[in-house]
């Protein structure tokens, strides 16, 4: 082995997505498959080797000091983790109120306590008063989301990544916060970009969707059209691995559309080469992300016309 050697991962390959204003767009993929650091790219936390980020018409790919603070103004994140997320030294009202001094230093104190209240309420911690004076540790994990969200909502940003925000919360209140989600981007005209390993949630509030698979998007479209006429073997075996909940499935063995489960991508090609069902020849090529239906988009062999 050569220790002075250093070796390569390639975590995104050539992604081309657009995010469209003002609605919530999902992206979908396995653990492992670059979806966070895609979020973190977009947000300029780390640097992409090549490639831009457009943001509102403006490239900010090698933005620095003043312009770079102003777009992180405008583009806020949420967390999949609300239990660290949240400085459990500090109460809620402190929580909310430090981007308000980072970014908003001309706010009198009045305004600032308006502020804080007024986006507590809109994610339901209500009363806003009492909610504003409790520290992390009291609030349960649905309440600590609501205060994640609220702290990237109060400097009105146009652009929220959230980051599976409910994969670490019960089952029974994902819906409710997913419902806040949707509900501020369409009150707020805020652009959300949803990142998730579970199409379950994808559908009830998403408008657009792009699925990952080892770094790159396989297929994209309108939600209902991807969802309900996958095109892309990768997505099919997503859906196939969704569990359907009635009493007479429980003892059906599950029938998923891949093979080699334990296959790592393909170096080179088609990424899904060596966990697909389908794959041909051809498909030691690299395919392209095309346009196969009226927004729907797929990166797959088996819909080349020739």
């Amino acid at each position: 082995m050569n220790r002075g050697k250093k070796y390569y991962k390639k975590a995104l390959d050539g992604v081309s997505l657009r995010i469209p204003e003002g609605r919530v767009s999902i992206l979908v993929g396995e653990s492992g498959s670059g979806k966070t650091t895609l979020a973190r790219i977009i947000l300029r936390a780390i640097d992409p080797d090549s490639g831009s980020i457009i943001f509102n018409g403006s490239d900010i790919t090698r933005k620095t000091g003043k312009e770079l603070r102003n777009f992180r103004k405008q583009a806020q994140m949420i967390h999949q983790d609300p239990y660290s997320s949240l400085n459990p030294l500090m109460k809620v009202f402190d929580i909310i109120k430090e981007p308000i001094d980072i970014f908003y230093k001309d706010y009198s104190n009045e305004e600032r306590i308006k502020k804080i209240l007024a986006i507590l309420d809109d994610v339901n911690l209500k009363p806003s008063t009492v909610f504003a004076e409790k520290y992390p540790h009291m609030l349960s994990g649905g309440e600590r989301q609501r205060v994640a969200i609220a702290r990237s909502l109060v400097i009105e940003p146009k652009l929220i990544i959230a980051d599976e925000p409910v994969s670490m919360l019960d089952v029974s209140i994902r819906g409710q916060i997913l419902q806040i989600v949707k509900q501020l981007s369409v009150n707020r005209k805020i652009t959300v970009f949803y990142i998730t390993h579970d199409l379950t949630t994808s559908r009830d509030i998403g408008d657009e969707i792009s699925v990952m698979y080892a770094g790159k998007i396989v297929e994209s479209g309108s939600i209902d059209r991807v969802l309900s006429s996958p095109l892309h073997p990768y997505t099919q075996a997503l859906l196939d691995a969704i569990s359907e909940p009635k009493f007479e499935n429980i003892d059906k063995e599950k029938v998923i559309r891949i093979k080699n489960f334990d296959s790592a991508p393909a170096e080179s090609g088609c990424k899904f080469f060596n966990r697909c069902p389908y794959s041909m020849e051809i498909c030691k090529k690299e395919p392209q992300l095309e346009s196969k239906e009226q927004n729907h988009n797929v990166s797959c062999f088996l819909y080349d016309k020739e």
